[in-house]
């Protein structure tokens, strides 16, 4: 498959599918009619098609929305519990040793920071507030984070700032991502993405054209950590289609805790991506995440690592929770070091090709060494 539209989707707006209920209000996005007033975003218009917007239309400017605070947590067991401090009205707890870091600051981080600015690109290392920025800007890598820096679901766990971007797409920012990746001179690069519910691709269009401009400006392997597309085949093989060397999809959380962790989010439908891009043929490896620590039980967190081995995964992330604000939240349980190391042993027993568990684990950190890419130690950069 191509990553043009389908037959009958370049000409004036989509409607949405039957089986989808339109998740917002947007407008069909004319690359050709440039960005919104004062965005400081270009828009390159050249042969490209029009992606669709759910709604009614309306101007394509962004929306922030405020968030929706957490405190108690709900019946499914995730929120207050145990591992909340009725001392605190936030239900905040002290950090233990093992998950305090240090300051940015050293190594190549300025460097980073500044190419970053330059070229105008997002990180989800900053917006996801990981506490890994400093250690992997210092390394001169960086997880980039295109569509834009508004996501439209609401997730109980993630920083990300949720809004309306009202289909709204920079066309311009495939190639500076082409720039940035060869300007850091990486052995392994890792883009991702917030939710676009609002386009008719799920922003895979995108995706696809990030991963051919990074093939004009270098060898990296390339790893793609995406959204479910609301479980649109087409939007996937979209992004197949495109050969990156892995996909990446996180589970997040066990089954029972997805309506308040996840709740624009199925497991079933994760696992079914997952499935789709093992049985697709392409020589691409299918990596996923968990994070533990939100009231999730032993047999739970084995079932959802047995559902993931069954449905293709080879490559595999365990981390602790970190709850990110107030309106977020709370962490049940801070997992220790031992225990993480532990459950590396289970996955690994159960099938994984390459497991990194850890407090500190995050779905892009290391992801070089997770891969193969690079060994152990091994500097990720190639000048």
């Amino acid at each position: 498959m191509s990553e043009s539209l389908p037959r009958g989707e370049v000409e004036g707006p989509h409607a949405p599918r039957a089986a989808e209920p339109a998740p917002g209000d947007g407008t069909q996005l004319d690359p050709a009619a440039g960005p919104p007033p004062d965005s400081g975003l270009a828009i390159v218009s050249d042969s490209l098609p029009p992606v669709g917007v759910y709604g009614a239309p309306r101007p394509a400017v962004p929306q922030r929305l405020p968030l929706t605070p957490r405190f108690r947590g709900c019946g499914s067991g995730a929120g207050a519990g145990v591992g909340a401090d009725a001392a605190s009205p936030t239900g905040f707890r002290r950090l233990p040793d093992w998950l305090k870091v240090k300051l940015p600051g050293t190594g190549e981080y300025a460097g980073t920071k500044a190419l970053l600015r330059r070229l105008r690109l997002h990180t989800v290392c900053e917006e996801a507030r990981c506490p890994n920025l400093g250690h992997c800007w210092e390394r001169g890598t960086a997880t980039i984070m295109i569509l834009g820096e508004l996501c439209t679901r609401r997730c109980g766990f993630c920083a990300v700032a949720p809004g309306k971007p009202n289909g709204y797409v920079d066309w311009d920012e495939p190639r500076r991502v082409g720039e940035a990746v060869a300007e850091m001179g990486l052995r392994h690069t890792v883009i991702t993405s917030v939710a676009r519910d609002d386009l008719t691709d799920g922003g895979s269009t995108i995706f696809a054209r990030v991963i051919r401009e990074i093939r004009k400006h270098s060898d990296t392997v390339i790893e793609v950590l995406i959204p479910d597309f609301r479980g649109h085949a087409q939007d996937l093989q979209r992004v197949i289609d495109a050969r990156p060397e892995v996909i990446n999809h996180n589970i997040e959380t066990v089954e029972r805790l997805h309506p308040v962790v996840r709740p624009s989010a199925r497991y079933a439908r994760s696992l079914d991506l997952l499935r789709q891009v093992q049985q697709s043929g392409a020589p691409i490896k299918v990596k996923s995440g968990i994070m533990l620590g939100l009231g999730e039980q032993q047999n739970e967190v084995i079932q959802t690592l047995r559902d993931l081995v069954a449905h293709g995964c080879e490559l595999l992330t365990i981390g602790q929770y970190l709850r990110p604000t107030p309106q977020h939240l709370p962490v049940i349980e801070y997992v220790r070091p031992e225990t993480f190391r532990w459950w590396g042993e289970q996955a690994r027993a159960l099938g994984f090709e390459s497991v990194a568990s850890g407090p500190l684990v995050r779905s892009s950190f290391h992801a070089d060494e997770l891969a193969g890419t690079v060994r152990p130690g091994e500097r990720s950069k190639t000048g």
